[in-house]
């Protein structure tokens, strides 16, 4: 089946993408240690102020990093500014990119969204549906996105160092000492810090969870306004079309955009110490498989989009650099919802905060990121969605959670509905969620500490129930 799915993989997006998606696919589980080279002997003549080590989502940084003032350069294994997934996000928070500068309100709103939904549905296999509006109800073009940011970083001296792999880094009190490999590249790099946007592929990448992801933009899926077809106007957020299989809850996202044009995913949550080589194309093999049991229609995949997004549970140690010349972003921290896994909604909030980290990190000291204090409550219920039940019997329990849960934000009202998935929830309000919850799935708390054990269960109860969370409710 594997072989089958890279082929289709390389007829769509060509070698070079096969290429990237084959790389993530046998990288191993958890931190891998860099290399060392040689360490900078003092804090004179370095290279740059700033390196930022992948091209990607991270690249928004590198001009505001450059209006700030400092020296800029970009490191990428293959050519930065080129997306690799699409994304949605609400207009509101899009508007971060505006109030940037990194585009204007104009190229925003006719340029890169190309589609508009009037809402977002959730369905569950056996189970209900639900809608929310002004959620992930905007589609943006990315590829375009980061072609804009480049040539903006271009514009204002930001170096690019494209198809170099970093083989090593060092960092001390003076700085990062970068070992480089490519055609084009230094053999050598240094910088007063480095940004590290390597997503899953960073060294320092240690999240507890892993969302494995396949998918692409698709053409031919049938239009209409049933299930198994495709709405312009409606994005479906999260959908399942059958219970567990093989130890996991597949879900899909289909998210239409050009006329003609959607973009759909398949994923599962995951432990990240079960990540084994060759997940992305098995993942890709059932998605080929069973994209019609999902969507009719005879369906062209036009342009390929995967990854392995990291979560962090806050149940655990989060990901760190060891060293606060190394600032982690984006997926390496994992400092996005670990429920909703929206990294790119999570990118826009922290790009206010990126210029007064990196001059934290050129004292030496250690700021993180903002993030939403909600987090610290849906961690568990993430983990818990990476264990699935293994009885036969229990074979539609996650359906049935995510259709209580969902049925009673809902109920809730489409504030809160939406707070909860754009990261904006409040602990207080989240309690009551969990609680309304509970009335409609008692077994709920149960779930949590038979699938997650006495010691996190009690870390998950401390981290929501503790001293903040009540006076936030009493406040």
């Amino acid at each position: 089946m594997s072989p089958n799915a890279a082929d289709k993989v390389r007829e769509a997006g060509g070698e070079a993408l096969l290429e990237r998606l084959l790389f993530l696919d046998q990288l191993s589980t958890g931190a891998k240690a860099p290399g060392e080279t040689q360490p900078i002997a003092s804090e004179g003549n370095l290279d740059f102020d700033v390196v930022l080590l992948g091209g990607g989502l991270s690249l928004v940084y590198a001009p505001l990093l450059a209006d700030a003032g400092f020296r800029v350069a970009v490191v990428e294994r293959s050519r930065a500014g080129v997306a690799h997934r699409e994304w949605n996000a609400s207009r509101a928070e899009l508007q971060l990119l505006v109030d940037s500068k990194l585009v204007t309100a104009a190229e925003l709103d006719q340029e890169l969204i190309v589609a508009k939904y009037d809402y977002g549905i959730f369905r569950w296999h056996g189970a209900g549906e639900q809608r929310v509006k002004n959620v992930l109800d905007c589609a943006l073009d990315a590829g375009p996105l980061l072609a804009k940011v480049r040539e903006r970083a271009e514009a204002k001296g930001v170096v690019f160092f494209d198809h170099c792999s970093v083989q090593a880094e060092t960092a001390n009190q003076y700085g990062v000492a970068l070992a480089l490999r490519g055609e084009s590249c230094p053999a050598r790099l240094t910088a007063r810090v480095v940004v590290d946007g390597r997503g899953s592929a960073s060294p320092y990448a240690a999240a507890d969870l892993i969302c494995p992801t396949v998918g692409g933009v698709l053409q031919g899926l049938e239009v209409g306004d049933g299930p198994k077809q495709i709405q312009p106007n409606v994005g479906e957020i999260l959908v399942t079309t059958e219970g567990i299989q093989a130890g996991r809850q597949h879900l899909w996202e289909a998210f239409p955009g050009r006329p003609g044009d959607t973009t759909v995913y398949l994923f599962y949550y995951a432990e990240a110490h079960t990540r084994r080589p060759g997940a992305l194309l098995e993942l890709y093999a059932r998605f080929f498989d069973t994209l019609g049991g999902y969507k009719a229609g005879q369906a062209t995949l036009l342009r390929p989009t995967f990854g392995f997004i990291p979560g962090w549970t806050r149940l655990s140690p989060g990901p760190t650099s060891g060293h606060p010349r190394i600032v982690l972003v984006g997926d390496a921290g994992a400092r996005h919802s670990p429920l909703t896994f929206c990294g790119f909604g999570a990118t826009l909030r922290a790009l206010p905060q990126i210029v007064p980290v990196v001059e934290a990190a050129l004292q030496g000291v250690v700021r993180s990121f903002d993030e939403a204090s909600v987090h610290r409550g849906t961690g568990a219920l993430a983990m818990l969605l990476a264990r699935p039940p293994s009885a036969q019997r229990q074979a539609n329990d996650w359906n049935e959670l995510f259709d209580a849960a969902f049925s009673t934000l809902e109920s809730m009202g489409p504030e809160p509905f939406q707070r909860l998935l754009r990261d904006e929830m409040g602990e207080a309000e989240f309690i009551r969620f969990l609680t309304r919850t509970s009335v409609k799935r008692p077994r709920v708390y149960l779930d949590v500490a038979r699938q997650l054990g006495l010691g996190r269960t009690m870390r998950w109860g401390a981290g929501l129930f503790g001293p903040a969370a009540l006076r936030a409710q009493l406040g």
